[in-house]
């Protein structure tokens, strides 16, 4: 893209995705995501009612009256989003690509976190990991993001000895990782397993972690449930219409964009058009049933459609999750 659009639709969705932040999904963010704890807020008198082992005994018997111990929720998050940019993404066969739809999505959840006042961070990942940007605030912040998923085109190159190399910047420290865990380069692969490794290297402390990918990878399960067990991850599946459906247009040749591989596929064959459907169907779920099995959420965004209603819905269930697990501990015994 040149300059004036990037701009041009960086602008359009921090509009179109601001409005729907404000409108509806803002409320749900925050009651859906919690924060690591309480911490101490301050000491107010104490008033008939409040809890005696609330009482700040120091206070007190300094003051010579009694005072209390005021504490309030830690709120501040950290929301990692890590964006698939490989190959496939760029596939659209309606108004806009696989990519374009996860751009709004990262602009949904960066743009919801920047109104909660959370941190923001991106990873943008194909066949290795090709930018990595650390958690911060602020809507400025927000906007590179969005930029970055949207526009950024892949940099690695592959030197004479094999090794992983960012042509025209020297960023040894990525190097080095990127040849630790093995990770191909260039965007005609997609290595899942190797970026929720690399999200255990560079994020300590719990985060709320989106995975936007199209999720045509294999093995990298094992390494989503280890990210699992220490931070919240949420896998979102991004689809195209055209990867359940195909139109009958008579023979077709389809191309990998990943492996270069074609294939010829009849259209107009019904029973061919149904294994078809069929196994797309069962690809998705297979995905949910994964996902459930590792603990981990599943969100499916169809990149014709809106992204806020799938997100939207996803925030509902995790209220009422919330809401069910908060009334089974609060059963009488």
């Amino acid at each position: 893209m040149l300059a004036k659009d990037v701009i041009q639709r960086v602008r359009e969705i921090q509009v179109r995705t601001g409005r729907q932040v404000a409108d509806v999904l803002a409320g749900q963010y925050i009651s859906v995501f919690k924060g690591r704890g309480i911490e101490f807020d301050e000491v107010r008198p104490y008033v008939p009612g409040d809890e005696i082992r609330t009482i700040d005994w120091k206070v007190t018997a300094r003051l010579g009256a009694p005072y209390v111990k005021r504490f309030v929720e830690e709120r501040q998050l950290t929301l990692m989003l890590m964006a698939d940019i490989s190959a496939s993404q760029d596939f659209g066969s309606m108004t806009r690509s696989k990519r374009e739809a996860a751009a709004e999505l990262c602009a949904l959840l960066a743009f919801s976190a920047t109104f909660n006042d959370d941190k923001v961070g991106l990873t943008l990942f194909h066949g290795g990991i090709e930018q990595y940007i650390p958690a911060r605030k602020g809507q400025k912040h927000a906007l590179r993001v969005v930029r970055e998923v949207l526009t950024h085109e892949s940099r690695f190159v592959r030197d004479s000895i094999g090794h992983s190399v960012r042509s025209g910047h020297a960023w040894p420290w990525l190097t080095r990782r990127a040849g630790r865990f093995g990770w191909q380069t260039g965007r005609q692969a997609t290595n899942i397993g190797g970026a929720m490794e690399f999200l255990l290297s560079v994020m300590k402390r719990k985060s709320v972690c989106f995975v936007v990918s199209d999720f045509f990878d294999e093995g990298y399960l094992r390494a989503m449930r280890m990210a699992a067990r220490k931070h919240d991850v949420i896998a979102v599946l991004i689809s195209d219409p055209r990867e359940w459906e195909l139109p009958n247009v008579g023979l077709i040749s389809l191309l990998d964009p990943e492996s270069g591989r074609t294939v010829e596929f009849d259209t107009s064959s019904a029973a061919a058009c149904s294994v078809y459907r069929k196994n797309a169907r069962q690809r998705i779920e297979v995905l949910q049933s994964e996902f459930r099995s590792a603990k981990i959420d599943f969100i499916h965004v169809d990149s014709s459609q809106s992204v806020v209603d799938p997100l939207a819905r996803f925030f509902r269930m995790r209220e009422k999750r919330r809401q069910r697990l908060r009334g089974c501990f609060c059963l009488p015994v």
